[in-house]
């Protein structure tokens, strides 16, 4: 039996949610053009998270991935439709991946149960009406909802916290509250955390966890957005106190133990809707 329906979200809404949007076409909290040149060599997908991805997604065959950014975990094997509205991010999509829709997540272009399924992969803590997108991933949905996002109430746990606690809050202000997608949703929905793995390839705020000095590199800075949320004098600050704490030994001594430390159970979660009571 099917869940309660949503309707698009018309009039108002949708014109808000087109008119606010950067130069490049940026709909969200970060403007792109400046801040996602780099984004592509910093936040590649890292094949162990794309994995629970996969596995979520089921027998999904058509999937619109919402906020599709550069690209990342789009799956293969699949008719996957990409939305991204940042001119920037859609530039840097690889060849060999479809070119995205310009739309954001607020209006999906598309008619209602389009999909077997939709996902969006690190970008609902920037929409700027997140209950409306949500009612749209759902509205233009036949089955599953997958969203790949941080627990802000697990991010304080970072190391980094202790190093840059603005960073921390500024991420933590972003993102939802975990609990909420269920009351959203009214469907059954599963929250399966993710373990974070060492050498992981998708530069997001806890990736470095037991590798702090790629962290002093101001690009793999730049690439996660929660830097750009806070005053110009943090990353400096940040640099001067890691270094001196890496020369001296301190980091090591109070944290040295996550160089080996193969996983780290972070913040990082996925999100699972089943919309049908039929979804495998």
């Amino acid at each position: 039996m099917r869940c309660a329906q949503f309707f698009p979200v018309r009039g108002e809404m949708e014109r808000k949610a087109l008119s606010f949007r950067h130069d490049d076409g940026s709909a969200g909290d970060v403007n792109y053009a400046v801040f996602g040149a780099g984004y592509a060599r910093y936040r590649q997908p890292d094949p162990r998270i794309a994995a629970f991805i996969n596995k979520a997604l089921g027998n999904s065959q058509s999937v619109l991935n919402v906020g599709a950014g550069a690209g990342s975990y789009e799956p293969v094997g699949r008719s996957v439709t990409a939305v991204e509205p940042s001119a920037s991010m859609r530039a840097q999509r690889p060849a060999h991946l479809p070119a995205a829709v310009n739309a954001v997540a607020e209006h999906l272009p598309f008619a209602d149960e389009s999909f077997d399924a939709c996902m969006a992969v690190f970008t609902v803590h920037q929409w700027q009406d997140l209950k409306g997108g949500l009612r749209e991933m759902r509205r233009v949905s036949r089955n599953l909802l997958v969203i790949l996002t941080l627990d802000p109430q697990e991010l304080p746990r970072c190391w980094l916290n202790v190093y840059a606690p603005e960073v921390i809050a500024a991420e933590a202000r972003r993102y939802p509250r975990i609990e909420m997608f269920a009351k959203e949703f009214g469907c059954p929905t599963e929250i399966i955390p993710v373990p974070i793995p060492l050498d992981c390839t998708d530069g997001f705020v806890e990736a470095y966890y037991g590798r702090p000095e790629l962290l002093l590199d101001p690009g793999a800075r730049l690439a996660c957005s929660a830097w750009s949320f806070v005053d110009t004098s943090v990353a400096p600050r940040f640099e001067a106190d890691l270094r001196r704490s890496l020369k001296s030994g301190a980091w090591d001594s109070k944290y040295g133990r996550l160089r080996t430390q193969p996983q780290f159970e972070g913040s990082l979660r996925l999100v699972v809707a089943r919309l049908c009571a039929n979804v495998n």
